[in-house]
């Protein structure tokens, strides 16, 4: 978590008629496990319900001088449900974490001055209110829940950010697939992205006027960074770079976020040059989340795991079943974010498809998180599990003999397999390492998706 991406709003509450320096402290000690967290704070002294009202307008005026992304109540101890709302009210928009302090173990007895009857007393006000809330507690001897905190907090931050974010579209529906559509009024209403197309033929004419010491100082990186197993023409790579140089211009004019291609009856069929280095580049030189085959929805997904997790949110694809695992690959690229050592490519041809670069680099391992957002009409879903990703030897039938070892793993999965299948919505998954599970289902809660 970066410390200067989230900003929060903390508020302690406790009741006028209870200790005043116990309320003060456990607050205290709650602000400064927030900011352990790299969250960045806005505070106010804690909150009591004197009778004037003094304490709740001080606190609205303190917290309204600065912009923040989500609230936290933090309950020390009881208070009247209404110097909570007063200061809710104005902020009603906010996404909130509602937590209620413990009490302490004292020379073999329990003190406490009643967090959650303060906490309780709230909860289903929250949810009446319609505030997009998290409720959380703690137990007195353990550790706070600061999982739940930062996971909650990675949601919040990612549902403000990805709004305006642009999906640059190369073409329409590759291979006439179904399930890469979109629908793009509730796209925007929902996540707050915009699908943007621009033409093959754009690109094209852009490729013609790029100049020679452009080209030649991204042919000298890649020399260097990537590791050839066989020669490849260098006019071949000199295309590849002219056109990927042709689509960073036409994304960084129009401010696109993620990019995919028209691949199969595209690139391919028309210009006959497999993309894969294009794609490559986009994300390795530029950080831009690409996909294949005018994948709208799996772009999407790829911008909200980049958000909350900050990887580059690589696409992968199903190739296998098996009792505890699935197995997916890549039949072209992958970001060297996601790679294991130096990338390593080939020069390969598929079937009838002209030959082009293709990455065989090897894929990390460990703990992951899979992921994909579909829709039927205005209703989303989101598809999410987590498993172990370990390598396999396989190859794809159809590759000149002796067939490229594609980017892949086997991954174990933390759910029958049988289950996860019977909620899959499309070929293309996309991963994070790491377990991302609570963030992932905090950012449904926040936009209204339902989690498959």
């Amino acid at each position: 978590m970066k410390e200067q991406l989230i900003r929060a709003a903390f508020v302690g509450f406790g009741e006028v008629n209870s200790p005043q320096q116990l309320i003060k402290d456990k607050c205290l000690k709650a602000r400064e496990e927030i900011k352990s967290l790299g969250i960045k704070l806005i505070t106010t002294d804690h909150v009591t319900d004197d009778p004037k009202g003094i304490d709740v307008n001080r606190a609205i005026k303190e917290l309204k001088k600065d912009d923040f992304d989500l609230l936290i109540i933090c309950i020390a101890g009881w208070i009247p449900a209404h110097a909570v709302i007063s200061i809710t009210t104005e902020f009603k928009c906010k996404p909130m974490i509602l937590w209620g302090l413990a009490g302490d173990m004292e020379n073999g007895r329990l003190v406490t001055a009643a967090p959650q009857a303060g906490t309780t007393a709230l909860r289903k006000v929250f949810d009446d209110l319609g505030y997009k809330f998290k409720y959380i507690y703690n137990i007195i001897g353990k550790p706070s829940p600061l999982e739940k905190i930062k996971s909650f907090a990675l949601a919040a931050i990612a549902a403000k950010s990805i709004e305006n974010t642009k999906v640059g579209m190369m073409g329409f529906r590759d291979m006439k697939l179904y399930n890469t559509l979109y629908e793009g009024l509730s796209l925007k209403s929902k996540i707050g992205t915009e699908i943007e197309f621009f033409e093959m033929l754009e690109m094209h004419q852009l490729s013609k006027n790029i100049e020679n010491k452009e080209i030649q100082a991204v042919l000298d990186k890649i020399k260097m960074e990537w590791n050839f197993e066989k020669p490849i023409d260098e006019d071949f790579l000199k295309k590849g770079i002219t056109y990927y140089l042709a689509i960073k211009k036409i994304a960084e004019e129009n401010g696109f976020d993620a990019i995919s291609l028209k691949d199969v009856d595209g690139m391919k069929k028309i210009l006959s040059f497999p993309p894969a280095m294009i794609f490559m580049l986009l994300s390795d030189e530029i950080k831009l989340c690409t996909i294949p085959e005018n994948d709208a929805m799996g772009a999407v997904t790829q911008l909200i795991v980049k958000h909350i997790t900050g990887q580059c949110a690589a696409y992968l694809e199903f190739y296998e079943f098996f009792e505890k695992s699935v197995l997916l690959g890549v039949p072209d690229f992958v970001p060297a974010e996601v790679v294991n050592g130096k990338v390593k490519v080939t020069p390969a041809a598929f079937g009838n498809i002209s030959g082009g670069l293709v990455n065989i680099s090897t894929l990390k391992t460990g703990k992951l998180t899979m992921v994909r957002l579909s829709n039927k009409g205005d209703q989303y879903t989101m598809h999410i599990c987590t498993g172990e990703g370990k390598l396999k030897s396989w190859e794809e039938a159809g590759w000149d003999y002796p067939a490229p070892q594609l980017p892949s793993l086997e991954i174990f999965l933390d759910v029958p397999v049988e289950d996860f299948a019977q909620s899959i919505s499309g070929q293309h998954y996309i991963i994070a390492y790491g377990d991302h599970l609570q963030s992932l289902r905090d950012f449904c809660f926040l936009k209204n998706i339902k989690v498959g």
